[in-house]
């Protein structure tokens, strides 16, 4: 049977492959954001905000004598590269990575969630901690995101909607 403390460290490493998977994921869509300046300016903040967490969870692996996985971290780059790649080939590309990135947010926050019940669980003050503050910096860019979609689809459409304009990206 698995101890708490084991599931904690699994799940770190698992949050460190999917802040990998976001690295990957965002760099790519920042790349690619032609006409939408206020989108591609929040990506990439929140591009640094997720390298800066990727390390800090990092460092919370170590913290418990582990080592990130380095299987799990290319499974998700890789997972994260083709879903890059399949944006290539919408017409909505800008749209589709929109709704991504707002689904992986989401997903981020769960994750969150529960690995500061386990951290909290076991008595690990420093890792809930950690934890707690990249929760509330995934939340963030959840609500920006929630509030611009919007924002982005009406930019979209009106782009679309004008000849000779370039609307997907």
């Amino acid at each position: 049977m698995t101890n708490p403390q084991d599931h904690l460290l699994d799940w770190l490493r698992d949050a460190h492959a999917m802040e990998q998977q976001a690295i990957t994921m965002l760099s790519a869509l920042a790349r690619r954001i032609e006409n939408y300046p206020e989108l591609r300016a929040k990506i990439e903040d929140h591009l640094a905000e997720t390298k800066r967490q990727a390390s800090q969870i990092e460092s919370c692996i170590e913290r418990l004598g582990g080592n990130t996985s380095v299987i799990k971290d290319l499974a998700a780059t890789f997972i994260a590269m083709g879903q890059g790649l399949s944006g290539l080939f919408v017409e909505d590309e800008i749209i589709k990575g929109t709704m991504a990135s707002y689904t992986f947010e989401h997903m981020e926050i769960a994750a969150y969630r529960v690995l500061i019940a386990a951290a909290d669980a076991v008595g690990d003050l420093e890792t809930s901690t950690v934890c707690a503050r990249i929760l509330a910096e995934e939340e963030a860019m959840a609500g920006w995101l929630a509030e611009n979609i919007p924002v982005v689809t009406a930019k979209y459409l009106s782009r679309e909607a004008t000849g000779g304009v370039e609307a997907k990206r």
